[in-house]
C-alpha cells in the first residue's frame, strides 16, 4: 500500500480519496491553506487525512495534482522541493471557462499542462491519466454502459507502471488502459476536453467519458 496525497478538496480529489482509501492506502487530501483543513468534506470520513498542500506533497510517496487546471502550474511550481523524486499524478485539464462556467478555450494549445509541469518539475515523475471523464467515473468505470478509457501519458515506464497498479484500485481493468507514450502524448488527451461542454449542454450532468472503442 502507498502513500498518497492528494492536492486539491473538490469533487475529484474527494472522490479520489475516498476509493483509494478504502483500497487500503494511506490518503491525505491537501487545502490550498491550512484554514481549508478544518472543514472535512461531507461523506469522507476518517482515516482520510488533513494538511495543506506543502505538507501533503512533502509526506506522500505519490502525489495526485486535482487542483484547478489553470493555476495548476503555478501552484506546483512553488512545491518543486517537496515534490522532487515522487510520481505526480495529472488529472486536471487547463482551461479558461465560458461564460457558463463550463470547459472554454485551452490554456496551452501547442502544449499540455502534463509538459508544462514536467518541464518546472524536471525531478518528479509526472503520469497523466483520468482526465478524459467526468469525476464519478474516476473511481466506477463499471457503472458506464460502455467501457471507458483510461489513458496514460508519460517519460518514466516505472512511474506509469505505478499508477497503472493504483488505476487497478480505482477498478479499472487492464484492457481499459491504453499507454500513448511519453508526456507529450497527454496534450492529445487534454485537447479532448473540448468536446466535454458541448456533451454537458445537451446531455446535462451525466457520467460519461471520451474513450477508445475497437
Amino acid at each position: 500500500m502507498a502513500s498518497i496525497g492528494i492536492l486539491g478538496t473538490g469533487r475529484v480529489g474527494t472522490n479520489l480519496a475516498a476509493k483509494l482509501s478504502s483500497a487500503g492506502h494511506h490518503v491525505t487530501l491537501g487545502a490550498r491553506s491550512p484554514e481549508g483543513t478544518a472543514a472535512r468534506p461531507a461523506g469522507l470520513a476518517p482515516p482520510v487525512a488533513f494538511a495543506d498542500q506543502r505538507t501533503t506533497a512533502r509526506t506522500a510517496d505519490i502525489v495526485i495534482n486535482a487542483t484547478p487546471g489553470d493555476s495548476s502550474l503555478d501552484r506546483l511550481t512553488e512545491l518543486r522541493t517537496e515534490l522532487a523524486g515522487k510520481i505526480l499524478i495529472d488529472v486536471s485539464n487547463a482551461t479558461r471557462d465560458d461564460s457558463d462556467g463550463l470547459p472554454g478555450e485551452l490554456c496551452y494549445p501547442g502544449s499540455s499542462l502534463a509538459e508544462k509541469l514536467q518541464a518546472a518539475l524536471p525531478d518528479t515523475h509526472v503520469v497523466k491519466t483520468l482526465n478524459t471523464m467526468l469525476f464519478m467515473v474516476m473511481t466506477a468505470p463499471e457503472t458506464l454502459a460502455t467501457p471507458p478509457t483510461a489513458y496514460l501519458s508519460g517519460d518514466d515506464e516505472h512511474a506509469k507502471k505505478t499508477v497503472t497498479g493504483l488505476l487497478g484500485d480505482l477498478g479499472w481493468q487492464p484492457e481499459l488502459i491504453e499507454d500513448l507514450g511519453d508526456i507529450t502524448t497527454a496534450r492529445a488527451t487534454e485537447a479532448m476536453i473540448l468536446v466535454v461542454p458541448h456533451i454537458l449542454r445537451r446531455h446535462g450532468f451525466r457520467p460519461f467519458a471520451v474513450s477508445l472503442s475497437r
